[in-house]
């Protein structure tokens, strides 16, 4: 066995000059990675007494400090703790309660008693001088290594169990599998204190590769620059940052990126279509699609390249890696098929040891040697995992089996959709028991889900169809991005009941008083459809005898608003305004009219439903009808084309919110059944 830490010293010694790190500006060479590597263990040691086992805990965002300090901690043969960047005083302070750890690194404040800390900037700020430093010795391939926490920085710790020789072929995988080079020089924007952006280090400065540092996706711009100021060959990347990267770039994503020689997209789901679309966007550039987890390390890859017509499996486990599908009580079963699908079990030098302080979780894992995971899979004749996904997220539909994955897949080539999520909810006719669910974020502005009910139902079986479609305008994602499914869930369980009735009680139900909107503007053709659902409201009489005047004009509209609010302080008339709306429509009614009120106000709701549909808020300002004959309002309403004989009942203020509408507490009590 090798370790990391004895791979970085070779290099090192043989390549010293060469490029080892990168963060901006900030280079350093192998040499000097080495020599601070040395140095940092030399204090951990002597000024904080790690030993071998020790537990050290090291928060920080992505950069050369990380890397020197998670080495120098391995150096030492202690046990590396790595924490989310963002993680709070308490949940260090409970992280640190549930391992007890003997030092955190990090230079965030942390006011606890019971943990030692220790800034990470200064360990790391000099070099080593002279040779009075440890030498280095190979640890026990059994020794630990490494804790990395499953749940984030929430909810309650559990800590997968890695040791030296684990953490090696963790490594040696991806290094193998993806083909990196000594001469590559691969970006690397993901957070080094998760399993994918780990691997990805630690297989790269296996191979002698440079490490270009960058923390996170969020601007293009910086993503182009890094790669056209150091030549990279090589990305690491996840399925929703292609995306974002994608969608930022447009026309010029595949120049920006069309001279790498590799990416590698792992932590998440990546849809067929997507895949399909890269290939034909990189040509020259490989891609690897790979499949993993902290229990597993990378250990199934698909080089989407060489194997264009398994776009839609998750791949091969890597070399040396047994696979088996197993029931749900862990006897192994020959899963074919969608219908014969069982749960994932893997064994390989790369599965973790168990779970930390935790023996029962830890049993239930690992069985006979195997690992088990909680997806539902099944291998083709060619020796390619399908993956369904969770076991508790396959939707069973009267018996029958809805694989998430494949509803998603299907949803995704429909050319309105960019991106979607299935979950299971209960039938609420309770026949089926469940029934799919399919969340969409929409490419543009209109969404026809008519037209993708219809195209579903060409391309799935009628009891995979989605129930319902639900628009949403941005689906929740962890901190790797990848789709929080448990939250969607949470969600339906808020609103599902709503999400299950007709169209029209979903709006009632849904609408609130926007008083914020942001500068776009609404359409003629939008309005004018908004407008026919208040000339359909009814009429005592259907008489009919409304108007409803459109002001859209900015100034026009401010000049309103300013008159309305300075009579109705004068005559002390409640009026709380709006800000910036796109238009304003005054309903007013003949005062002759004695249903005038109760006819616009029918008018008036059915505007707002009819907007709320189309996502436009609205609210009603009510202010008009009690002062529309002060002398100052009558003339601004003649200018506006609004005779002496109406009273204006309502006010509505529309546009694009900038923001959602508080839902104000509602009487359940008032509904009387005699």
């Amino acid at each position: 066995m090798e370790t990391i830490v004895q791979t970085v010293l070779a290099h090192g010694r043989e390549t010293p000059d060469k490029l080892a790190l990168a963060l901006k500006a900030q280079q350093m060479t192998y040499g000097q990675l080495c020599s601070h590597i040395t140095a940092a263990a030399d204090r951990l040691q002597k000024e904080h007494g790690i030993q071998k086992g020790d537990l050290v805990m090291i928060s920080a965002v992505s950069k050369p400090e990380y890397v020197i300090a998670t080495l120098a901690v391995q150096y030492l043969h202690a046990v590396s703790v790595p924490i989310d960047k963002s993680a709070k005083t308490g949940t260090l302070r409970e992280l640190g309660a549930f391992i007890r750890p003997k030092l955190a690194l990090t230079d965030a404040k942390l006011d606890d008693p019971n943990l030692q800390k220790a800034s990470l900037r200064e360990l790391c700020a000099a070099a080593a001088e002279g040779t009075d430093v440890l030498p280095y010795r190979q640890p026990d391939e059994d020794s630990l290594a490494e804790l990395l926490f499953t749940t984030g920085t929430t909810g309650k710790p559990k800590c997968v169990m890695l040791t030296y020789g684990v953490v090696y072929a963790n490594t040696w995988n991806t290094w193998k599998n993806i083909g990196i080079k000594g001469e590559d020089r691969i970006l690397l924007p993901l957070p080094l204190n998760h399993s994918f952006g780990l691997r990805v280090l630690r297989a790269a400065l296996y191979a002698g590769a440079s490490v270009i540092l960058q923390n996170g996706f969020t601007f293009a711009k910086d993503l182009e620059t890094n790669i056209k100021t150091y030549r990279c060959t090589g990305m690491a990347s996840v399925p929703a940052s292609m995306e974002m990267l994608c969608r930022q770039m447009g026309e010029h994503f595949a120049q920006a990126l069309g001279g790498l020689r590799y990416i590698e997209i792992g932590a998440g789901s990546l849809p067929v279509d997507r895949k399909r679309k890269l290939l034909e966007q990189l040509p020259n550039v490989r891609i690897y699609k790979t499949w993993g987890s902290k229990e597993t390390g990378g250990a199934v890859f698909l080089d989407c390249t060489a194997h264009p017509d398994k776009l839609d499996t998750i791949g091969r486990p890597g070399e040396g890696i047994a696979f088996k599908a197993v029931d749900p009580e862990g006897r192994a079963i020959q899963a074919r098929d969608l219908n014969s699908a069982g749960r994932m079990a893997l064994r390989g030098p790369m599965q973790m040891a168990g779970y930390y302080h935790m023996p029962e979780a830890t049993a239930e894992a690992l069985v006979d040697g195997w690992l088990f995971t909680n997806d539902m899979v099944y291998m083709d004749a060619d020796g390619f995992v399908h993956m369904l996904g969770r076991a508790d997220d396959i939707i069973n539909v009267g018996g029958e089996k809805v694989s998430p994955v494949e509803v998603e897949n299907a949803a995704q080539e429909f050319e309105e959709v960019r991106e979607c999520a299935c979950i299971g909810a209960e039938d609420p006719d309770g026949l089926l028991g469940w029934v799919p669910v399919l969340y969409v974020v929409s490419e543009g502005m209109e969404f026809h889900k008519d037209q993708l009910t219809r195209f579903l139902s060409e391309r799935l079986e009628r009891y995979k169809l989605p129930q319902r479609i639900v628009l949403i305008q941005q689906l929740p994602r962890n901190r790797m991005q990848k789709i929080d499914r448990k939250a969607l869930k949470e969600l339906w369980k808020e609103n599902g009941d709503r999400e299950l009735m007709n169209e029209t009680v979903r709006a009632i139900l849904s609408r609130r008083s926007v008083r914020e909107f942001t500068d776009r503007p609404i359409s003629k053709a939008l309005l004018d459809v908004i407008l026919q659902a208040g000339i359909y409201a009814p009429s005592g009489h259907n008489m009919q005898t409304w108007q409803f005047t459109v002001m859209q004009g900015q100034e026009q509209i401010q000049n309103l608003k300013e008159v309305m609010g300075r009579v109705a302080k004068e005559k002390r008339v409640h009026f709380y305004g709006f800000n910036h709306p796109a238009a304003v429509v005054l309903v007013s009614n003949d005062r002759r009219n004695a249903d005038g009120i109760q006819d616009s106000s029918c008018a008036a709701q059915n505007i707002m439903l009819a907007a709320h549909s189309f996502g436009v808020g609205s609210v009603w300002i009510n202010a008009l009808m009690t002062i529309c004959d002060e002398p100052e309002i009558r003339a601004l309403l003649r200018s506006c084309g609004i005779p002496n004989t109406h009273i204006v009942w309502a006010a509505i203020a529309m546009g694009w919110p900038a923001q959602p509408g508080r839902l104000l507490a509602k009487k359940q009590d008032v509904i009387k059944y005699l």
